[in-house]
């Protein structure tokens, strides 16, 4: 069955070129019917009681309510805020690009959209300032990656719609992993700045703390939009997908009153949110039959049964995991690599002791990982054409090495201190 089941998904990706949820449905397809007595129908049962579910209808609210925003312009205004507060700090602005990607992260839910709206504002300036290309693009790529692991987050979404994990515990389950991961970015570009002055311009200019606070309170509608959705969730005074619902209509209002946003730039949010979620939506169709198949033949029992038989404490079992993450994570984009493996690695996972919001914090930071990964890395390859060939795919890559190491750290930590993402949840909720 495990050879049927690779081999299927090897010949379909590599050789026919199949879109990897039509690959991942047909196996699980080819599975039931060879495997379990020809019980295709149960691939279509388990289809509609995935999207007929209303948890799921919160993923494409979220990612337009992110595009709307994107598109008001109201990046070039956060990062015209929060300019000054790092100003007089080693590295200055590269402060500054993970500051605003933490606010964006909140908006967007999207690791490649937060590193292409604030990449899209913050290079071309930087660049005239005299600051380190490379530099400027390994920050950025980065400080995108916490556009995955920052409520609200679309990685959350899916694998709490998948588990069907609480979507509310999982978003205040990443707040405090993404504060930890946005200082362990700001502590390496201290550091690297005081090694090599050269990475950027020094910035002798005194701002006022008053006048600083005054361009921070800017962006309050935008912050105070974001609390709200996240409070409402955690405080139980709204579903995800209801918060999400009045969060669209409130985020327009903003980026029409206070934002540059039209009504041809709306068409083009909801074209895009249409998009973006017609392509994750076929590749949650393909891991759902995937999904059922495996379930149905007792894979996950099977492979746990392996585990102990082979005496593999779950530690152990974590690191292969977490070594079978980083390398798939070099050819498949991240959401892909979550939906196509957590058939498998939840239930074993779980079963092994490990908390399952916990987990879901842990995958997403992994997958945050395979962003900065060449050769697939998103966040790299998207940076590399918004500086028009300036710093190639390889400099881009080596930029963004550090920060690569900054997020294998963050498992490290959270894997010794596992209440640093499960402490909120428990208090909050």
């Amino acid at each position: 069955m495990f050879l049927t089941a690779f081999g299927s998904l090897l010949v379909l990706t590599a050789t026919s070129g199949a879109a990897l949820g039509a690959a991942l449905g047909l196996t699980g397809l080819l599975l039931l019917h060879f495997f379990a007595n020809g019980a295709t129908s149960l691939a279509v049962n388990a289809i509609w009681n995935v999207f007929n579910s209303f948890t799921l209808s919160a993923i494409p609210l979220f990612i337009l309510l992110g595009e709307i925003l994107l598109h008001s312009g109201i990046s070039q205004r956060a990062y015209s805020a929060f300019r000054p507060v790092f100003a007089r700090v080693p590295g200055g602005l590269l402060h500054t690009n993970i500051a605003v990607c933490s606010l964006f992260g909140a908006v967007s839910g999207s690791s490649l959209s937060t590193a292409a709206a604030v990449g899209s504002v913050a290079y071309p300036e930087m660049v005239e300032r005299g600051y380190n290309k490379a530099a400027v693009v390994g920050s950025l790529a980065g400080g995108g990656t916490l556009g995955l692991l920052i409520p609200p987050s679309l990685s959350f979404l899916i694998y709490g719609a998948l588990t069907e994990t609480s979507i509310g515990r999982l978003f205040i389950s990443g707040i405090a992993p993404g504060v930890m991961v946005a200082a362990l970015f700001m502590g390496y570009i201290l550091f690297a700045c005081l090694r090599n002055p050269t990475l950027y311009p020094k910035d002798n200019t005194r701002t006022p703390l008053l006048t600083i606070l005054a361009g921070l309170l800017q962006i309050w509608p935008v912050v105070a939009l974001i609390v709200a959705i996240i409070g409402s969730i955690a405080f139980g005074y709204a579903t995800p997908t209801e918060s999400a619902g009045v969060g669209v209509v409130v985020a327009a209002i903003i980026a029409f009153v206070w934002g540059d946003l039209t009504p041809r730039k709306l068409a083009d949010s909801v074209m895009r949110s249409v998009l973006l979620f017609s392509s994750i939506g076929f590749v949650v169709l393909g891991a759902t039959v995937l999904s059922q198949s495996a379930s149905v033949l007792g894979a996950p029992q099977a492979i746990l049964e392996s585990v102990l038989a082979g005496g593999l404490d779950k530690y152990t079992v974590l690191m292969i995991v977490v070594i079978v993450y980083l390398v798939l994570g070099c050819f498949f984009d991240g959401l892909s690599l979550m939906v196509m493996t957590l058939p498998i690695v939840f239930p074993l996972m779980t079963q092994l002791g490990f908390d399952p919001i916990w987990l879901g914090v842990i995958i997403t930071i992994l997958i945050e990982i395979g962003q900065v990964t060449p050769p697939v890395g998103l966040n790299l390859s998207v940076l590399t054409v918004l500086t028009k060939g300036e710093v190639s795919l390889g400099q881009s890559a080596m930029a963004a090495a550090p920060y690569w190491v900054m997020l294998l750290l963050a498992v490290v930590i959270l894997t010794i201190f596992p209440s640093i993402a499960t402490f909120l949840p428990d208090l909050l909720m």
